[in-house]
């Protein structure tokens, strides 16, 4: 043990040494710049005040070394949540439970913030209840256990009735739902080693091609919401389409080829598809029978990954923004159990799970909630499901209070999973 430690200071001591000369050498390299005739006034202005040397120091130290980023981390942590209780789920994860008060009334808030270049080991991405089918609802210890999950947070918003996402959900490059009144939703990219976010209201862009024509699809997997508008249903909604609209048509689509015509429900293939929509607008994709179907978003995320998407915004550039009517979400306006999910500057992941409806926690509003984002460091952040489905999962076990005990069954979380 004492060999261990001694090895562990010599090994700091190392990587300081080394930081200082290579600090030293940035500063030769910025001074051999300068004009040969430089002042001394210019000289200065090299390290200061625009160039810190200690916070370069610090910032590259921050980087290198485990140890130090660690250290900073665990100091960060304890400074922003000073009489919180704070527990260590992982390297790099901090589990912190805190009560906050509004209106003179507790509010329980479970949160947990991970720094994504410590928890190497990690992957963010969202899950569904089932691998097979989106009409499934499971508690979210289930779920977390099919995905060996340390961190569960119940995800976007699903028909009660079904458990079918409302909402889009891509999961390892693959749309499983679209977008829906053009809600907000996380992107998750992954490029090498490193994680990073974005969040944006997101639309469908996808078409059917065949014939000579081009198509707009309105959305993939979500229920109707206009006689006018054309669906793409994918095995994951079920054994059947739904019967088309009225005046409409089904189209059974195999490996590219459309294969047959009908107003009733049909089976879904293994290998392909079922396009619904008025007759008028797919009747001509049969001439030729052979289609392609393209699906993106919009925003173009080249490289995403995952994206779970929620509403409203809570946070947008730093300042608290809730867009509820602009996202037809009325309804959830009100004092309510909260899930929230955001990003720091820095890139720490940050989930929020707020208990409500009860005399020991009355639960947050939409702005409060945006409010305590920004407050513990959320550049962008943004409201998922809540109320009854408000549940987080800590290490094994659910670590905040929903109504129902273990929290209701739900159709999908956003994990954090050993990979």
């Amino acid at each position: 043990m004492d060999t261990l430690i001694f090895n562990e200071k010599y090994y700091t001591k190392m990587i300081e040494t080394a930081v200082n000369v290579s600090v030293i050498g940035i500063l030769v390299m910025c001074q051999g710049l300068l004009p040969l005739n430089a002042s001394n006034e210019q000289l200065a202005q090299v390290t200061a005040p625009d160039f810190d040397t200690g916070q370069l120091k610090a910032r590259i130290l921050n980087e290198i070394s485990p140890e130090i980023r660690q250290k900073n981390f665990d100091e960060k942590i304890s400074q922003k949540y000073p009489k919180a209780l704070v527990k260590d789920v992982t390297s790099g994860v901090k589990h912190i439970k805190l009560t906050k008060y509004y209106a003179g009334k507790p509010v329980r808030i479970n949160v947990v913030e991970v720094d994504l270049k410590l928890a190497k080991n990690l992957e963010l991405t969202p899950v569904l209840s089932s691998d097979t089918t989106l009409k499934s609802r499971r508690t979210i210890t289930n779920i977390a256990k099919k995905s060996n999950a340390i961190v569960a947070l119940n995800g976007t918003y699903f028909k009660p009735q079904t458990g079918v996402p409302l909402g889009t959900l891509m999961i390892n490059g693959k749309i499983y739902t679209g977008p829906i009144y053009d809600r907000v939703a996380m992107g998750i990219f992954e490029s090498g080693s490193k994680t990073s976010f974005d969040i944006a209201r997101v639309q469908l862009d996808s078409s059917i091609k065949g014939s000579g024509q081009t198509i707009k699809v309105d959305n993939i997997n979500q229920p109707r919401m206009l006689s006018t508008y054309v669906l793409a249903y994918t095995p994951e909604w079920g054994q059947f389409s739904p019967y088309a609209p009225k005046y409409g048509m089904n189209l059974l689509v195999e490996d590219n080829l459309i294969t047959k015509a009908s107003a009733n429900p049909i089976e879904i293939p293994k290998n392909g598809y079922v396009i619904s929509g008025p007759k008028s607008i797919l009747h001509p994709l049969l001439e030729k029978k052979d289609v392609e179907l393209t699906v993106n978003t919009s925003p173009e995320w080249k490289n995403v990954k995952h994206i779970i998407s929620g509403g409203p915004y809570l946070v947008k550039n730093g300042e608290v923004y809730v867009d509820m009517t602009a996202q037809k979400l009325g309804s959830i306006g009100g004092r309510n159990p909260r899930s929230a999910i955001g990003y720091t500057a820095e890139n720490n992941l940050i989930f929020v799970a707020v208990d409500g409806r009860e005399g020991s926690s009355i639960g947050m509003t939409l702005m409060e909630l945006g409010g305590f984002m920004k407050s513990i460091g959320c550049v962008n952040a943004m409201n998922l499901d809540g109320g009854g489905s408000t549940v987080m999962y800590v290490n094994g076990s659910v670590v905040n209070n929903p109504h129902q005990k273990g929290g209701i069954p739900l159709s999908n979380a956003i994990v954090l999973s050993e990979m």
